[in-house]
């Protein structure tokens, strides 16, 4: 599925170098994504997870594919975007078009990086707040009452534009009239249609000097109350680390890494936040050509998990071949849950759970 995240901040924040950090990775990685077309101002980060590795030695494969999490630079974003200043226009185009939004909040102490407006990270955060709210602000005062009609979901919907309206003019996040709503699944669906910019998922980057990264759970203790934000939501990241890695192989990585105290760089733990903060989980694939971990929001019934793959499969699904990681692993694969009754077969219902192990069968289409 296509997942992408905008990464906002002020200028001289770290948010550039981030980004080309997930581009200098992204380069790195081609030779896995033939399939992708990757725009220029797209950065590739993949999810970390170890079950792959171990699927591909009792397969026999080389070829391992994590999930992979799109980045989205969004550019221009200043005091004032909202009413066009700097490249306030593009920004808000840009951004209503991601699925999470990507704060980077500069936290560093180096003061000959010229700081343009930026003073803490919780003021900040408030001025980018400050103009996500006044742009839907601005979309929520341009909608009409319905007139002339009875349609209960209509009359619900301008309820929720209502209150998406007192919401924002009151400083909050649309968001929280989604956490509150007794209608979630309608509020997310308006918010959706209105492409409110404050009802989007956030995620949390604290840019911090490279002496900070090792003790990164003191850092969001002591800024996940000054930001009023959950804990879950934030990631230590030195960008300037985050640079110098992304050219360097696989192996001098996880030495540099590890010199540093470190088993996962910045951005395999960004992407990991941004999977987890979107409700995602993965399904996996396991054969002699490859592993490969596979996007679906959790809940996602196993019909359209097989779309994942290819749009056809929901359509033509028979039944899915299913068997737990653990199962998987103890039984050494394929021949060893159906020789020991671990596997199996589950129909169009079947809820789908994180990491099952999964084989689809497709019929013939029409």
């Amino acid at each position: 599925m296509s997942l992408s995240i905008g990464i906002v901040g002020l200028p001289n924040v770290g948010k550039s170098t981030l980004f080309n950090a997930l581009l200098k990775k992204q380069v790195a990685l081609a030779a896995n994504y033939p399939f992708a077309t990757i725009e220029p101002n797209v950065g590739i980060a993949e999810v970390p997870d170890e079950r792959l590795a171990i699927l591909a030695k009792i397969v026999e494969t080389t070829v391992l594919k994590p999930a992979t999490v799109e980045f989205l630079d969004i550019a221009g974003l200043v005091k004032g975007a909202a009413e066009g200043a700097g490249l306030g226009n593009k920004f808000l185009a840009n951004i209503r078009e991601t699925s999470a939004i990507c704060h980077v909040l500069r936290a560093f102490t180096d003061e000959v990086v010229l700081r343009e407006g930026a003073t803490s990270p919780e003021s900040d955060l408030a001025v980018i707040r400050t103009e996500l709210q006044l742009a839907d602000l601005a979309t929520l005062e341009k909608q009409f009452q319905p007139k002339g009609t009875k349609d209960k979901t209509i009359l619900d919907k301008w309820q929720l534009v209502q209150e998406f309206l007192k919401t924002v003019q009151a400083g909050h996040q649309a968001a929280s009239v989604i956490a509150n709503s007794n209608d979630p699944e309608l509020a997310q669906l308006v918010a959706k249609e209105l492409c409110l910019l404050t009802a989007k998922p956030e995620i949390f980057v604290l840019n911090v000097d490279e002496s900070a990264v090792a003790a990164p759970e003191k850092i969001i203790a002591e800024f996940a109350p000054k930001l009023g934000v959950n804990s879950s939501q934030i990631v230590v990241i030195s960008a300037k680390i985050e640079s110098e890695i992304s050219t360097l192989t696989t192996e001098d990585q996880q030495l540099y890494l590890a010199d540093l105290g470190l088993t996962q760089s910045g951005l395999e733990r960004l992407a990991a936040v941004a999977y987890k903060t979107l409700g995602l989980q993965s399904f996996l694939t396991a054969g002699k050509l490859e592993a490969k971990a596979w996007t679906i929001p959790a809940l996602t019934k196993a019909p359209q998990a097989a779309a994942a793959i290819h749009t056809d499969f929901e359509k033509n699904f028979i039944k899915a071949k299913i068997a737990s990681f653990k199962d998987f692993v103890a039984c050494s694969g394929w021949n060893g849950v159906r020789e020991q009754g671990k596997l199996r077969l589950e129909g169009k219902d079947y809820t789908m759970q994180e990491g099952d192990i999964v084989e689809f069968m497709i019929g013939k289409g029409s």
